[in-house]
């Protein structure tokens, strides 16, 4: 019992420290953002606590900007939930390439579905494991982390426009500069032209065809070119194709 308690919690001393330096990016990201949705929540006239209940309950950083504006404008319950789901239809297109990682994830594998942001995303499918670390720990430690960051910087943004009258026009961009940074470490990470082809591609296809559902277009397009190129995608990184006798 000693050794199974000792090995528990060296294990842990691992995983935590090299899971705070695979989310760092997150970390100066999604403190700064969730300040700018605590002070953008107040400002809209919602309680302060209704911003770390949302961090914690729904997690979602566009939706919960998108939700601010429409309990503001008074939008029913099930105007906001069907434009939620329409927002974050992109994660299960993120949970398809997850399916094989998240396979054996056991007990933690509803908590990393339910955390499974674009930036976690971004850091989920680039960071690798250290090799004495349980993958699916590290995936969990890296999420939970990740979710810190946003209810802490959520917290302190609605306690700080509670105190004080600020101006909130423009902090909204902070969401946009994250991903900027998130593109600059998969462009980094993953050296294949055929995902920024398909990304390229549907952005194209989306504004020309119906930018006022351009992400949902975009999202539709890219999955078609993707399924495309996944032939050539998967020979250029030396996966084992399904039909070359590979494990699945």
């Amino acid at each position: 019992m000693q050794d199974t308690h000792f090995r528990s919690g060296r294990e842990c001393h691992l995983v935590l420290p090299a899971a705070f330096r695979a989310s760092i990016p997150v970390l100066l990201g999604y403190t700064t953002l969730g300040l700018a949705f605590g002070l953008t929540l107040v400002a809209a006239g919602l309680p302060w606590w209704l911003s770390p209940v949302m961090a914690v309950f729904i997690f979602a950083g566009a939706a919960q900007f998108m939700a601010v504006g429409l309990l503001q404008s008074g939008a029913g319950l099930f105007e906001i939930a069907l434009l939620t789901l329409l927002l974050n239809g992109r994660h299960a297109v993120y949970g398809l390439s997850l399916l094989g990682p998240f396979r054996s994830a056991g007990k933690w594998k509803p908590y990393l579905i339910f955390g499974l942001t674009d930036e976690t995303y971004g850091l989920l499918t680039t960071v690798k494991a250290p090799a004495q670390i349980d993958e699916t720990k590290f995936f969990a430690a890296v999420t939970a982390l990740n979710q810190s960051y946003w209810v802490i910087g959520c917290t302190a943004g609605s306690l700080v426009g509670s105190a004080l009258t600020l101006d909130t026009a423009g902090l909204d961009f902070a969401l946009t500069a994250l991903f900027i940074v998130l593109l600059v470490e998969q462009v980094r990470a993953v050296k294949q032209w055929g995902p920024y082809l398909a990304a390229a591609s549907a952005c194209v296809v989306a504004l020309l065809v119906s930018p006022r559902n351009f992400l949902l277009v975009a999202l539709a397009v890219a999955t078609g070119v993707l399924a495309l190129l996944r032939g050539k995608i998967e020979e250029s990184a030396g996966a084992p194709r399904p039909d070359s006798g590979g494990g699945a």
